[in-house]
Protein backbone atom coordinates (compact mmCIF):
# COMPACT_ATOMS: atom_id res chain seq x y z
CA UNK A 1 0.00 0.00 0.00
CA UNK A 2 2.88 2.06 0.87
CA UNK A 3 4.73 1.57 -2.33
CA UNK A 4 1.31 2.36 -4.05
CA UNK A 5 0.23 5.73 -2.29
CA UNK A 6 4.44 6.70 -3.14
CA UNK A 7 4.78 6.08 -6.68
CA UNK A 8 0.95 7.70 -7.05
CA UNK A 9 2.43 10.95 -5.66
CA UNK A 10 5.39 11.15 -7.84
CA UNK A 11 3.27 10.32 -11.08
CA UNK A 12 1.06 13.20 -9.35
CA UNK A 13 4.10 14.91 -9.27
CA UNK A 14 4.77 14.62 -13.25
CA UNK A 15 1.39 15.13 -14.14
CA UNK A 16 2.02 18.75 -12.84
CA UNK A 17 4.90 18.97 -14.70
CA UNK A 18 3.48 17.81 -17.80
CA UNK A 19 0.48 20.37 -17.59
CA UNK A 20 3.40 23.07 -17.01
CA UNK A 21 5.06 22.23 -20.01
CA UNK A 22 1.35 22.23 -22.18
CA UNK A 23 0.66 25.81 -20.86
CA UNK A 24 4.43 26.85 -21.28
CA UNK A 25 4.60 25.15 -24.80
CA UNK A 26 0.70 26.03 -26.09
CA UNK A 27 0.55 22.76 -26.79
CA UNK A 28 -3.02 21.32 -27.31
CA UNK A 29 -3.40 17.68 -25.70
CA UNK A 30 -6.17 15.58 -26.00
CA UNK A 31 -6.69 12.00 -24.55
CA UNK A 32 -9.48 10.01 -24.77
CA UNK A 33 -10.47 7.28 -22.64
CA UNK A 34 -12.99 4.48 -24.14
CA UNK A 35 -14.06 1.13 -22.40
CA UNK A 36 -16.75 -0.81 -21.56
CA UNK A 37 -19.65 -0.04 -19.07
CA UNK A 38 -17.60 0.28 -15.50
CA UNK A 39 -14.36 -0.23 -16.87
CA UNK A 40 -13.09 2.78 -14.72
CA UNK A 41 -13.46 5.48 -17.19
CA UNK A 42 -14.28 7.97 -14.26
CA UNK A 43 -12.11 6.99 -12.39
CA UNK A 44 -9.12 6.95 -14.01
CA UNK A 45 -9.81 10.29 -15.45
CA UNK A 46 -10.63 11.60 -12.29
CA UNK A 47 -7.17 10.58 -10.74
CA UNK A 48 -5.11 12.01 -13.75
CA UNK A 49 -7.00 15.38 -13.47
CA UNK A 50 -6.49 15.44 -9.13
CA UNK A 51 -4.14 18.23 -9.01
CA UNK A 52 -4.10 20.04 -12.23
CA UNK A 53 -5.21 23.16 -12.85
CA UNK A 54 -8.96 23.14 -13.27
CA UNK A 55 -8.82 25.68 -15.30
CA UNK A 56 -6.32 24.32 -18.49
CA UNK A 57 -8.29 20.89 -17.76
CA UNK A 58 -11.43 19.89 -19.04
CA UNK A 59 -13.17 16.68 -18.91
CA UNK A 60 -15.79 16.34 -21.60
CA UNK A 61 -18.38 13.78 -20.74
CA UNK A 62 -21.29 14.50 -23.20
CA UNK A 63 -24.56 12.93 -23.04
CA UNK A 64 -27.68 12.08 -25.45
CA UNK A 65 -27.39 13.89 -28.67
CA UNK A 66 -30.10 16.75 -28.71
CA UNK A 67 -32.59 16.80 -32.24
CA UNK A 68 -30.36 19.18 -33.03
CA UNK A 69 -27.50 17.67 -32.68
CA UNK A 70 -28.48 14.64 -34.52
CA UNK A 71 -29.08 16.48 -37.99
CA UNK A 72 -25.36 17.98 -37.79
CA UNK A 73 -22.45 16.27 -38.97
CA UNK A 74 -21.83 13.88 -36.72
CA UNK A 75 -18.25 15.29 -35.23
CA UNK A 76 -19.59 18.61 -35.04
CA UNK A 77 -20.65 18.51 -32.03
CA UNK A 78 -17.09 17.27 -30.22
CA UNK A 79 -15.30 20.16 -32.12
CA UNK A 80 -16.53 22.67 -29.91
CA UNK A 81 -14.90 20.56 -26.98
CA UNK A 82 -11.51 20.53 -28.71
CA UNK A 83 -8.48 22.05 -26.25
CA UNK A 84 -7.42 25.27 -27.50
CA UNK A 85 -3.14 25.88 -26.62
CA UNK A 86 -1.92 25.51 -23.00
CA UNK A 87 -5.10 23.13 -22.70
CA UNK A 88 -5.43 19.33 -21.64
CA UNK A 89 -8.63 17.61 -22.25
CA UNK A 90 -9.86 14.32 -21.34
CA UNK A 91 -12.81 12.34 -23.38
CA UNK A 92 -15.10 10.46 -21.66
CA UNK A 93 -16.15 8.90 -24.23
CA UNK A 94 -16.40 10.31 -27.47
CA UNK A 95 -16.94 10.35 -31.02
CA UNK A 96 -15.68 6.44 -30.89
CA UNK A 97 -19.64 5.82 -29.24
CA UNK A 98 -20.48 5.14 -32.60
CA UNK A 99 -18.47 2.55 -32.94
CA UNK A 100 -19.41 0.98 -29.54
CA UNK A 101 -22.46 1.61 -27.71
CA UNK A 102 -25.08 3.25 -31.06
CA UNK A 103 -23.56 0.34 -33.03
CA UNK A 104 -24.54 -1.97 -30.36
CA UNK A 105 -27.90 -0.55 -29.14
CA UNK A 106 -28.63 0.18 -32.99
CA UNK A 107 -28.61 4.21 -32.22
CA UNK A 108 -27.55 4.81 -35.68
CA UNK A 109 -28.03 3.05 -39.26
CA UNK A 110 -25.38 0.82 -41.04
CA UNK A 111 -24.79 3.39 -43.16
CA UNK A 112 -24.01 5.70 -40.61
CA UNK A 113 -21.70 2.94 -39.28
CA UNK A 114 -19.71 2.93 -42.69
CA UNK A 115 -19.41 6.56 -42.84
CA UNK A 116 -17.75 6.83 -39.30
CA UNK A 117 -15.11 4.53 -40.31
CA UNK A 118 -14.69 6.14 -43.90
CA UNK A 119 -14.38 9.71 -41.71
CA UNK A 120 -12.45 9.35 -38.50
CA UNK A 121 -9.11 8.74 -40.09
CA UNK A 122 -9.34 12.16 -42.02
CA UNK A 123 -10.99 14.14 -38.76
CA UNK A 124 -8.00 12.59 -36.55
CA UNK A 125 -5.30 13.37 -39.18
CA UNK A 126 -6.37 16.76 -39.83
CA UNK A 127 -6.28 17.48 -35.95
CA UNK A 128 -3.05 15.84 -35.29
CA UNK A 129 -1.57 18.10 -38.46
CA UNK A 130 -2.80 21.16 -36.74
CA UNK A 131 -0.68 20.39 -33.82
CA UNK A 132 -3.23 18.61 -31.93
CA UNK A 133 -1.43 15.61 -29.77
CA UNK A 134 -4.53 12.66 -29.21
CA UNK A 135 -3.39 9.64 -27.05
CA UNK A 136 -6.42 7.09 -27.50
CA UNK A 137 -7.07 4.58 -24.39
CA UNK A 138 -9.21 1.55 -24.44
CA UNK A 139 -10.23 0.28 -20.81
CA UNK A 140 -10.47 -3.88 -21.11
CA UNK A 141 -12.07 -5.63 -18.64
CA UNK A 142 -13.09 -9.40 -18.02
CA UNK A 143 -16.74 -10.12 -18.15
CA UNK A 144 -16.77 -11.29 -13.99
CA UNK A 145 -15.04 -7.83 -13.14
CA UNK A 146 -17.78 -5.77 -15.24
CA UNK A 147 -20.79 -7.94 -13.62
CA UNK A 148 -18.67 -7.49 -10.02
CA UNK A 149 -18.61 -3.88 -11.09
CA UNK A 150 -22.57 -3.05 -12.33
CA UNK A 151 -23.49 -4.91 -9.33
CA UNK A 152 -21.47 -2.88 -6.81
CA UNK A 153 -23.75 0.40 -8.55
CA UNK A 154 -26.89 -1.16 -7.68
CA UNK A 155 -26.37 -1.31 -4.15
CA UNK A 156 -23.83 1.12 -3.51
CA UNK A 157 -26.30 4.28 -3.02
CA UNK A 158 -22.92 6.96 -3.56
CA UNK A 159 -22.66 5.10 -7.04
CA UNK A 160 -26.13 4.84 -8.60
CA UNK A 161 -25.65 8.26 -10.33
CA UNK A 162 -24.14 5.83 -12.64
CA UNK A 163 -26.70 3.80 -13.91
CA UNK A 164 -28.22 4.16 -16.99
CA UNK A 165 -30.61 1.81 -18.76
CA UNK A 166 -27.48 0.75 -21.21
CA UNK A 167 -26.11 -1.02 -18.06
CA UNK A 168 -28.99 -3.31 -17.88
CA UNK A 169 -27.94 -4.48 -21.29
CA UNK A 170 -23.97 -4.65 -21.18
CA UNK A 171 -23.90 -7.96 -19.66
CA UNK A 172 -26.94 -9.17 -22.24
CA UNK A 173 -24.71 -8.03 -25.36
CA UNK A 174 -21.09 -9.20 -24.08
CA UNK A 175 -20.70 -10.30 -27.15
CA UNK A 176 -21.61 -7.73 -29.19
CA UNK A 177 -19.61 -5.53 -27.47
CA UNK A 178 -16.39 -7.14 -28.28
CA UNK A 179 -17.07 -7.61 -31.86
CA UNK A 180 -17.75 -3.92 -32.01
CA UNK A 181 -14.37 -3.14 -30.10
CA UNK A 182 -12.52 -5.24 -32.00
CA UNK A 183 -13.57 -4.01 -35.52
CA UNK A 184 -13.15 -0.68 -33.58
CA UNK A 185 -9.25 -1.03 -32.77
CA UNK A 186 -8.52 -2.95 -35.80
CA UNK A 187 -9.85 -0.39 -38.07
CA UNK A 188 -9.08 2.84 -36.53
CA UNK A 189 -5.84 2.43 -34.67
CA UNK A 190 -4.03 4.62 -37.43
CA UNK A 191 -0.29 5.19 -37.54
CA UNK A 192 -0.74 9.18 -36.04
CA UNK A 193 -3.11 8.30 -33.72
CA UNK A 194 -2.66 4.26 -32.55
CA UNK A 195 -5.22 2.76 -29.65
CA UNK A 196 -3.40 1.65 -26.59
CA UNK A 197 -5.52 -0.83 -24.08
CA UNK A 198 -5.26 -0.82 -20.93
CA UNK A 199 -5.69 -4.68 -18.91
CA UNK A 200 -8.64 -2.88 -16.07
CA UNK A 201 -9.32 -5.25 -14.23
CA UNK A 202 -7.64 -4.09 -11.05
CA UNK A 203 -8.48 -0.44 -10.61
CA UNK A 204 -5.14 0.87 -8.79
CA UNK A 205 -2.80 -1.03 -11.21
CA UNK A 206 -4.96 -0.11 -14.11
CA UNK A 207 -4.80 3.97 -13.09
CA UNK A 208 -1.06 3.79 -12.21
CA UNK A 209 0.12 2.23 -15.89
CA UNK A 210 -2.22 4.55 -17.58
CA UNK A 211 -0.41 7.52 -16.34
CA UNK A 212 2.58 5.83 -16.90
CA UNK A 213 2.23 5.42 -20.05
CA UNK A 214 0.80 8.95 -20.99
CA UNK A 215 3.38 10.79 -19.46
CA UNK A 216 6.14 8.74 -21.65
CA UNK A 217 4.32 9.69 -24.70
CA UNK A 218 5.00 13.40 -24.57
CA UNK A 219 8.57 15.15 -24.04
CA UNK A 220 8.85 17.61 -21.20
CA UNK A 221 11.37 19.18 -18.86
CA UNK A 222 12.53 17.37 -16.39
CA UNK A 223 11.52 13.75 -16.42
CA UNK A 224 11.55 11.24 -14.38
CA UNK A 225 13.02 9.01 -16.73
CA UNK A 226 13.32 6.49 -13.95
CA UNK A 227 9.96 6.53 -12.59
CA UNK A 228 8.39 6.35 -15.59
CA UNK A 229 10.70 3.09 -17.10
CA UNK A 230 8.11 0.83 -15.17
CA UNK A 231 6.48 -1.14 -17.44
CA UNK A 232 3.80 -3.39 -15.66
CA UNK A 233 2.55 -5.25 -18.98
CA UNK A 234 -0.78 -3.56 -18.73
CA UNK A 235 -0.64 -1.07 -21.24
CA UNK A 236 -0.02 -2.29 -25.10
CA UNK A 237 -0.54 -1.43 -28.53
CA UNK A 238 -3.62 -2.43 -29.70
CA UNK A 239 -2.10 -3.78 -32.99
CA UNK A 240 0.59 -6.26 -31.30
CA UNK A 241 0.33 -9.24 -32.86
CA UNK A 242 -1.00 -10.79 -29.37
CA UNK A 243 -3.80 -8.01 -28.99
CA UNK A 244 -6.68 -9.88 -29.78
CA UNK A 245 -5.60 -13.20 -27.64
CA UNK A 246 -4.98 -10.66 -24.68
CA UNK A 247 -9.06 -9.18 -25.17
CA UNK A 248 -11.18 -10.21 -23.17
Amino acid sequence: MKDHKKRLKALFIELVKLQRHVIASDLKLLVIVEGRDAAGKDGTIKRITKHLSPRETIVVALGKPSDVQLREWYFQRYTSHLPISGQFVLFNRSWYNRAGVEKVMGFCSEKEYELFFNEVELFERMLADSGFIILKYYLDISKEEQESRLEDRRTDKLKQWKISPIDQQAIKYWQDYSDARNKMLERTSFLTTPWFVVSADHKKHTRNALITHLLSQIDYEDKDQELLSFDDGLVYSATAVDANDRLF
